[in-house]
């Protein structure tokens, strides 16, 4: 959940963000200033998870329910902040925090590769969107999943962009019906959402409480890449943001 200024439409940009397009400076230094904060709170999230992941994870609701009511790069429309009470959460649920190997895409190449101008090597996927974002992804391994999803497995991408960044959306059975209908995230790097790895052990934390919508479940103007087939979960994952519910569900 990253905004980009401006109450433009959305006709592209990159992953979850609408197209700036003039806007005032200010407003880049404001969105600077969200990303800052989002990060600082999941790095937060990252150590105090390790002793207590239930009240980290309440903690850090708490804090981002303020932020999503407070800050003027809020993913809500402007006109429902002030009445905005918090996001819908399902309760903590440690069966669905677990570590997992990262499983390489057969032919991945290493992102230092000459050429590659950092990015990771392999074949370019194109993911699905609410709008046309012109972001380039590549799928760089896979993760087999622990604990109540065991025996489902999602694919991890790679975001093509400068600097890059891990992007891992799912979409589960609660989706359409209890979450937002085209998926949630539980790792989007470049806007901060980074619950931890372990490169010497090749690991991803994965913690299924912290996943949360992209922006164009709030308001359809942000344009956000989605789950592509190969992240569905064909079980519930009854944790996480649950739909938002304000005068009637957001769509699915």
């Amino acid at each position: 959940m990253a905004p980009v200024p401006g109450p433009d439409p959305v006709a592209g940009g990159g992953p979850d963000d609408p197209t700036p397009g003039g806007q005032p400076a200010a407003d880049y230094l404001a969105l600077a200033d969200w990303r800052r904060q989002v990060a600082r709170l999941y790095a937060d999230w990252r150590v105090a998870s390790t002793a207590d992941p239930g009240g980290a994870t309440e903690t850090f609701r708490a804090a981002r329910d303020e932020l999503v009511r407070e800050h003027p790069q809020s993913p809500l429309p402007p006109g429902e902040r002030a009445a905005f009470g918090g996001m819908s959460y399902w309760p903590y649920d440690s069966a669905y925090r677990m570590e997992v190997r990262l499983e390489p895409e057969p032919g991945l190449m290493p992102p230092e590769s000459p050429g590659e101008d950092g990015a990771a090597r392999g074949d370019a996927a194109a993911l699905p969107e609410s709008h046309p974002t012109g972001a380039r992804f590549r799928r760089i391994g896979r993760v087999r999943l622990a604990g109540p999803l065991e025996g489902e497995s999602l694919a991890v991408y790679w975001i093509d962009a400068y600097g890059g960044g891990l992007f891992l959306p799912f979409r589960d059975a609660t989706a359409g019906r209890e979450s937002y209908g085209a998926g949630r995230y539980l790792f989007d790097t470049i806007k901060g959402a980074d619950l931890g790895a372990d490169a010497q052990r090749g690991t991803l934390l994965l913690d299924f409480n912290m996943a949360y919508p992209p922006s164009c479940a709030y308001d359809p103007r942000w344009a956000c890449p989605l789950a592509p087939a190969d992240t569905f979960i064909g079980l519930p994952v009854p944790v996480g943001e649950r739909l938002l519910r304000t005068g009637g569900s957001l769509p699915s």
